[in-house]
């Protein structure tokens, strides 16, 4: 095919889509509007909203603020008793039996430094094939300590 032939298919296409691109929406002027209501009666409306309160505003239609029963002097005391009680958000709360283990502190102690120490404290089971931890990260290795020189 030619060069000129080339050129021309091409310039028949673009002028065939700049032909299809330019049918934009036509402008049809200002449209009537048409309402139900008079201007008085939107204005009316508009003063009655203006005057009513805020919908939007926060314990909208909640009624009137409550009073208390009790005199200051009840709240008050109510208040410095929650203030002296015990977290009830605590860990912990309402479980009223202290803690009592049949270990010793030191076997507490030298359990926690033997877990502190052991070499797979920080492995996953699911990060290994079928959920075991290969061999060689459970062989238990003495624990040393290096004295300072």
């Amino acid at each position: 095919m030619k060069t000129s032939n080339v050129v021309a298919a091409a310039a028949a296409a673009l002028s065939l889509l700049w032909a299809a691109g330019a049918q934009g929406e036509t402008y049809n002027g200002v449209h009537p509007v048409n309402s139900a209501r008079s201007r008085a009666e939107v204005r009316a409306e508009a003063v009655t909203a203006a005057h009513a309160p805020n919908p939007y505003a926060e314990g909208y239609g909640s009624g009137p603020p409550t009073v208390s029963a009790n005199s200051r002097a009840d709240v008050r005391s109510q208040a410095v008793v929650a203030a002296h009680s015990p977290n009830p958000y605590a860990e912990g709360y309402g479980s009223d039996a202290p803690v009592v283990t049949a270990n010793s502190r030191a076997a507490v102690r030298s359990e926690a430094m033997a877990a502190a120490h052991a070499p797979n404290q920080n492995l996953y089971r699911e990060a290994f094939v079928g959920s075991v931890i290969p061999e060689q990260y459970t062989v238990a290795r003495p624990l040393t300590r290096h004295s300072a020189r």
